[in-house]
């Protein structure tokens, strides 16, 4: 079965003066899927999600929901509603009020109008809160509120703009799960902006990783993780040691790279076309550093020292200092050693990735 475009972008581009905040970017969207925007501030990412919702629009290119133009006229009209991190309700509405505001511009019947209402704050778990006022309400209470008004119009595709930065560690753990929970059951596309690689992980069907305007890397949360194409990329998401180098040769889809730690062997970025003595970056996660007896079957092996410690319930950070340079190790449990100790550490080829070079990671510290 042919799949269905909700979002189609084409060469998009958008400055303010002379700053270029959206680079010529191109993007689809599938139906039904959960997409996020992600990268840190000033990426561009608002600004993408802003001008799918109408509310910016692009200098050039073109922005297409449901296989239409979008266009300045379409007011309420429009396929696409947004919610906002600081949910921009109506202080002087109740919960139900809030709620029935879109259809009332759509000027549906009352009646509709009631059944949808009781019908997505049921979905919500709002009925108890039917008659009370945002301000009565906690802030987890409050954004489901702004779901609910939201989805109450049932839009081609939700937009979010970094919807749970307002609310504390736990209520946000807990709301990403009832997000997951509702585009599963509602199966609206959703469109997510955050720069909280950790909750993008989590809540995405497909990350969209933009640094300075652009797009630099599309795919599923584990396909990023695994295989990321850049050393922005692989910084961004998770954690990694980035090693500077100088590219040797190339066998296959794996290269050869000369390094501070010694000569080693890693599989290269899609893409990348590395020449021979070209400055290059490698990037290993720390759960795939192995250290003493973990070693078997390791494809580069070396000795550092142990430079600082550091247990998180279900791993051990190791920090491994050697020739000017520093990494960092996972180990399982607690790990049986000390500060100023030397250690056996290494790695297997295929968990190494070989990545173009990049001056914003060329401090050689490859610190985790």
């Amino acid at each position: 079965m042919a799949k269905v475009v909700d979002v189609e972008l084409q060469a998009v581009f958008k400055r303010f003066g002379s700053f270029v905040a959206v680079d010529g970017i191109d993007l689809t969207v599938e139906r039904g899927h959960f997409v996020t925007l992600l990268g840190p501030s000033g990426c561009g990412k608002t600004t993408t999600l802003r001008m799918i919702g109408g509310l910016e629009y692009p200098d050039s290119g073109n922005i297409l929901v449901a296989g239409q133009h979008l266009s300045a006229d379409l007011g309420a009209a429009r396929p696409t509603r947004m919610v906002f991190q600081n949910y921009a309700l109506f202080p002087h509405m109740t919960v139900a009020e809030n709620v029935a505001f879109g259809l009332r511009m759509q000027k549906l019947p009352k009646a509709d109008i009631a059944t949808r209402v009781r019908e997505i704050i049921a979905l919500l778990g709002l009925t108890d809160h039917i008659a009370k006022y945002p301000r009565q309400m906690s802030g987890g209470q409050q954004q489901r509120v702004a779901l609910a008004r939201a989805l109450v119009t049932r839009p081609r595709v939700l937009l979010l703009d970094e919807p749970l930065g307002a609310l504390d560690l736990k209520m946000r753990k807990h709301m990403q799960n009832e997000l997951k929970k509702l585009q599963r059951e509602v199966g609206i596309t959703f469109v997510y902006v955050t720069h909280d690689q950790a909750e993008a992980m989590f809540l995405s069907d497909s990350i969209v990783v933009m640094d300075q305007g652009r797009i630099v890397q599309q795919g599923t949360p584990a396909d990023i993780y695994r295989y990321p194409q850049t050393a922005y990329v692989a910084d961004f998401i998770g954690e990694a040691n980035i090693l500077p180098g100088s590219f040797d040769t190339r066998q296959g889809d794996e290269g050869s790279v000369t390094t501070a730690l010694g000569v080693m062997r890693g599989s290269i970025a899609a893409g990348f076309q590395p020449q021979a003595q070209q400055r290059v970056l490698l990037s290993i996660r720390p759960e795939h550093v192995l250290l003493g007896a973990a070693l078997g079957g390791a494809d580069f092996a070396a000795i550092g020292k142990v430079v600082d410690l550091a247990y998180l319930g279900g791993v051990s950070r190791v920090g491994i200092a050697m020739n000017g340079l520093t990494l960092h190790a996972d180990c399982p449990g607690l790990f049986q050693g000390a500060e100023g100790d030397t250690v056996s550490f290494g790695w297997k080829a295929a968990d190494l990735r070989l990545l173009a070079h990049d001056d914003r990671f060329s401090d050689g510290k490859g610190d985790a």
